[in-house]
This record gives structure tokens, C-alpha cells and sequence, in this order.
């Protein structure tokens, strides 16, 4: 989680569509019969709410500091 909060937003969303596009084709490759670790799709999936949570709580407290 540390390490994602040393990027930049523009790198947060790149690495965010890679995973978003990994997560499709396992999605197709599993549906094919080609995938034999299935547990890959959970690590997909908390790696991008990992990234989503990064950015939402980045966007939060940009809201709120201005305020101050």
C-alpha cells in the first residue's frame, strides 16, 4: 500500500488500466479453459480497489484541505 502511495495520479491510472485489462482477458482466458490459477482473479481485483482507494482518498483530502 506504501509503495502506491508514493506514485503520482497519472501513474495510479495507468497501472489501474493494466489491471483493469489483465482482469478481462483472465476473465476470457478462464472461460477458455487456459487459466489453471484461478486465484489470480482475487489478486486482480484487490490490487484495483487498492489503487481506487488510493485515488479516492487522494481526492478527498484535496476537497477538504482548501477548506481549512
Amino acid at each position: 500500500m506504501q509503495e502506491l502511495q508514493n506514485k503520482v495520479d497519472a501513474d495510479l491510472q495507468k497501472e489501474l488500466g493494466e489491471k483493469r485489462e489483465s482482469l478481462r482477458k483472465f476473465r476470457f482466458d478462464v472461460s477458455g479453459s487456459k487459466i489453471k490459477n484461478v486465484k489470480e482473479a482475487l489478486a486482480l481485483r484487490k490490487g484495483i480497489a487498492r489503487i481506487l482507494t488510493v485515488l479516492r482518498a487522494r481526492k478527498i483530502a484535496a476537497h477538504v484541505s482548501p477548506q481549512k
